[in-house]
């Protein structure tokens, strides 16, 4: 009877782990607002880390959705808690990248999390902000 016991609990801890982790785990709700047209997609890369920070291919998680005038939501799920900054923009031509004049002055819609005004390339830090566990949200305003 102790072993069956001993096994049930252990089978009930092993099954009840995802869940734990999941109940640390937070979600990010993304709203891109100001979007001039429907033409194109809307791309969004989240980044953990400076060095990172604007480099869509080493984002730790991208999403894309239909471009629709005024505003249009993404979301992230499963996210650890921790520091995070947010590039956004509208890729017009669909051809998967930012165009840019004379391969700095943005050509597209983009955006940044906290919105900050910039001038020169955009930083980690005026981007970041913080995760915590359970549903997060944001809005980002594009600029054209």
């Amino acid at each position: 009877m102790y072993a069956r016991l001993t096994s049930a609990l252990i089978c009930t801890a092993i099954l009840s782990l995802p869940l734990a982790a999941q109940a640390n785990t937070g979600s990010l709700e993304v709203t891109l607002a100001g979007i001039a047209h429907d033409r194109g997609t809307l791309r969004v890369g989240l980044y953990n880390e400076a060095k990172t920070f604007r480099k869509e291919a080493l984002a730790i998680a991208t999403a894309q959705t239909a471009a629709t005038p005024d505003q249009a939501s993404v979301r992230f799920d499963a996210l650890p808690p921790g520091r995070y900054a947010i590039m956004a923009y509208h890729d017009e031509d669909g051809n998967g990248e930012l165009n840019r004049r004379f391969g700095m002055f943005p050509t597209e819609g983009y955006g940044l999390s906290n919105n900050p005004r910039v001038s020169g390339p955009p930083a980690f830090e005026d981007s970041a902000f913080d995760l915590s566990p359970g549903l997060n949200q944001t809005r980002i305003e594009l600029r054209y």
